[in-house]
């Protein structure tokens, strides 16, 4: 598998609110517990690994501790990092979560989200070429910090159809449209609706099948949150996956999550319907979890043993 995209390392800080700031009416959090983790396309390289895939990841990281740390996380639990680039004049994406018992305080980002530029585009280019080379499938997670330039996406999209490898889409507002010849492209409802201006009706199938065809993908995969997911693909009617019954404890990193099972079951044979009811069910145990954290194939068994 390869996954091409923003590369993120997550870091939680949690602890106990007893009082509110004499400074200012905001809560005292008294720290008990830090971690961090991997987030954006690097959790999604995670969950690949964790689900017993070989994966490989291109995108950058700055010259700083985070991004040795993020690397370094990564070469730990298996996954192929020479496709990562180092930018000396750009920081790593760095997300902070502060945690008062189980519920986020505040969310604090280090980031510099404008395009890479040109020289960083070629290395990308080249790692990207020698990547797509004999994988299953390829993954463009795109959290709109600046490596899914236009230059990218038409590389990956060309290397892969070139191979008849299939490409699954997770995608950002900045280049929504960008992605056509995609086998899926898997926005939220709340993506999907800014991008088009319009109310998204996943129960209108002749709405859900103009979306489709204005966005130029085979399959059309909506996360719909509480309400599942809703699957568009061509020539066919569209399917409504209601969402596994389980409490939810944390949303972050679900929709990655969902990216990871749909890319390896395609990659694994299974139909688009078959790959997003696991999806859906795996979904359901990431939410279950605090913060941002794999699935494991037992977990998800379970869920669809419980289901």
């Amino acid at each position: 598998m390869l996954v091409v995209g923003d590369l993120m390392l997550d870091r939680y800080v949690s602890g106990l609110v007893s009082r509110i700031s004499p400074e200012s009416p905001v809560p005292v959090v008294e720290v008990e517990e830090e971690w961090a983790g991997l987030g954006g396309a690097a959790h999604v390289a995670a969950s690949l690994v964790a689900l017993g895939a070989k994966c490989d990841v291109v995108g950058c990281v700055g010259n700083d501790d985070a991004g040795r740390e993020l690397r370094e996380r990564l070469q730990a639990i298996g996954v192929g990092t020479a496709g990562i680039v180092e930018t000396g004049d750009r920081s790593t994406t760095v997300k902070t979560r502060v945690l008062a018992g189980h519920q986020q305080v505040v969310r604090i980002d280090r980031e510099d989200s404008k395009d890479v530029g040109p020289e960083i585009v070629d290395l990308l280019r080249k790692e990207i070429s020698q990547g797509v080379t004999g994988c299953a499938s390829v993954v463009l997670e795109d959290y709109d910090k600046g490596v899914l330039v236009p230059e990218i996406i038409q590389d990956v999209l060309d290397g892969a159809g070139a191979e008849g490898i299939p490409v699954i889409v997770d995608p950002k507002r900045r280049r929504f449209f960008g992605y056509g010849s995609a086998h899926v492209f898997k926005p939220n409802e709340q993506e999907l609706e800014d991008a088009l201006g319009e109310r998204v009706r996943p129960d209108d199938g002749v709405w859900m099948e103009a979306a489709r065809s204005r966005l130029a993908c085979e399959h059309l995969l909506v996360t719909l949150g509480s309400r599942g997911m809703a699957l568009c693909s061509a020539g066919k009617s569209t399917t409504i996956l209601p969402a596994s019954d389980r409490a939810v404890f944390d949303v972050s990193g679900a929709g990655d999550t969902v990216t990871a099972v749909v890319s390896l079951a395609i990659a694994l044979g299974a139909s688009l319907p078959e790959a997003a009811t696991l999806a859906n069910h795996a979904a359901a145990v990431q939410v279950s979890k605090p913060g941002v954290q794999t699935v494991t194939k037992v977990e998800i068994c379970e869920q669809v043993g419980a289901s």
